[in-house]
Formats: C-alpha cells, structure tokens, sequence
C-alpha cells in the first residue's frame, strides 16, 4: 500500500494551481519571464514531491523477507526515478 499524507496532496494541488496560472498568462499574452518563472515554480514543486513521494514509499516498498540483492535492486530503481530529467 502506498502511503500519500494531506502535504503531499496539498503540494499536488498548489502545482496544479500555477499551472492554472500559467494557462491564464499565457491567453493574455503576459511576458515570457513572467510564464517561464511560474513554469519554473511548478516543474521545482513537483520535483521535490516526485522526490518525497519516492523517498516516503520506499521505506514500506523494502520488506524485511527480501534478499539484499532485491534490496539494493529497488533502492537504485527509486534513485533514477528522483534523478530522471
């Protein structure tokens, strides 16, 4: 079972809104900072829960009955999932 608290879910939520934003800036032709900087925001918000989530999940992902191998498998797999660009 995966294990997703009230943050992360907030944190969801405020990238869904800047993404909102960015929607609106871009039908009233605002200025490519101002779009590129709420971009920014959002992409750095969901890295960070990409990362927490992994992070979190991980701890209940590694059983105690798995073999180190099985282990080490799991932990590299979640290492490229937070550093996939």
């Amino acid at each position: 079972m995966e294990n997703y608290d009230k943050k992360m879910m907030n944190r969801l939520k405020r990238a869904d809104g800047q993404l909102h934003a960015v929607i609106r800036m871009m039908e009233e032709n605002k200025d490519c900072f101002t779009v590129v900087t709420q971009l920014t925001a959002a992409r750095s918000g969901l890295d960070n829960l990409i990362g927490l989530i992994v992070a979190e999940n991980l701890k209940t992902c590694l059983s105690s009955h798995e073999s180190e191998l099985e282990k080490e498998e799991k932990i590299n797999q979640a290492i490229q999932m937070i550093i996939k660009k």
